[in-house]
């Protein structure tokens, strides 16, 4: 990529590649002023903003916070042809995460983004990928795009690109793009800040190495390998790509709270999300050792 706009926190780097989008498609596209739609999808996260929870279908996360705001469509993850279908005229970009982490580490339908790839361009709209979760080694790539070969138009980055640190996020993308914007039309007191920015240098020269992306996926591999082997009738579904991996479970097992909690009180934490589905999100750094104590405290509470 060419060009950056760094911000501060996720749902502020989400919020700025909304403008962004819109900015470019009425200056760019020709869309008449007020009239700009982003194609979202079911069950995403992508921040708790009045904006971005305006396209949520997350009762938690939408209730009591209304009036919302207008300009966004939402289809059903993975579906190519519901995409298809929603863009008109006026549809300036697709903002869609890779692998949609809060639902559940939903890896969408292999060649999904390729084809996500394929109507944007064709199209004349923007594919946003929100990398927030996704990106910067988790799922053993730099960016969970990368595992159909694709680049969209526009990432947004935060999270790791802070280190666990510092609170930091971006926007990168072509100048042609983020050119859009001249002095005053968009900004953050914060953003941009040399701490901030250093620690994310500092991130960014570390991933060169790709050290970290190729511990995620050789250790996310033994990882997944060794939790499918495991005897259990409370497991539904193992999802997931690199160290980012969901496990689904039965509703007669119970809830994931419960299991997290189990897990807790035994050294490890993990995070559950939409009542039965447990998260796994190590660190990048973590070992072969590591993976196998976690794996002792994930057989006893799945037995």
């Amino acid at each position: 990529m060419e060009a950056v706009l760094p911000m501060n926190t996720g749902a502020e780097g989400v919020e700025t590649a909304i403008k962004t989008a819109r900015k470019w498609g009425y200056l760019k596209k020709g869309v008449p002023d007020g009239k700009a739609k982003i194609i979202c999808c079911a069950d995403n996260f992508h921040g708790r903003t009045t904006t971005i929870i305006s396209f949520s279908t997350d009762p938690q996360a939408r209730a009591d916070f209304g009036p919302y705001t207008p300009g966004f469509e939402i289809i059903e993850y993975g579906d190519i042809d519901a995409l298809k279908r929603a863009i008109d005229a006026n549809t300036v970009a697709f903002l869609v995460e890779p692998i949609q982490g809060e639902a559940g580490i939903i890896v969408p339908p292999a060649g999904y983004l390729k084809q996500v790839r394929e109507v944007c361009s064709e199209k004349k709209i923007l594919f946003i990928a929100d990398e927030i979760q996704s990106g910067l080694g988790r799922t053993g790539y730099t960016f969970a795009c990368e595992h159909e070969g694709v680049k969209p138009d526009i990432y947004i980055l935060g999270k790791a690109l802070g280190g666990g640190i510092m609170p930091v996020s971006a926007i990168v993308s072509t100048r042609d793009i983020l050119g859009v914007y001249k002095p005053g039309d968009h900004g953050s007191t914060f953003g941009g800040n040399p701490l901030a920015c250093a620690i994310a240098r500092k991130v960014i020269e570390i991933l060169k190495t790709r050290k970290y992306q190729d511990n995620a996926k050789q250790l996310g591999e033994y990882l997944m390998g060794q939790l499918r082997t495991i005897p259990t009738k409370k497991v539904q579904e193992y999802r997931g790509r690199g160290l980012w991996i969901g496990i689904h479970l039965h509703k007669e097992a119970g809830t994931a709270r419960q299991h997290c909690e189990k897990l807790m009180k035994d050294g490890m934490l993990c995070k559950d999300t939409h009542e039965q589905t447990i998260r796994l999100a190590p660190p990048l750094c973590i070992t072969r050792q590591e993976v196998d104590w976690a794996l002792e405290r994930l057989r006893k509470v799945l037995a």
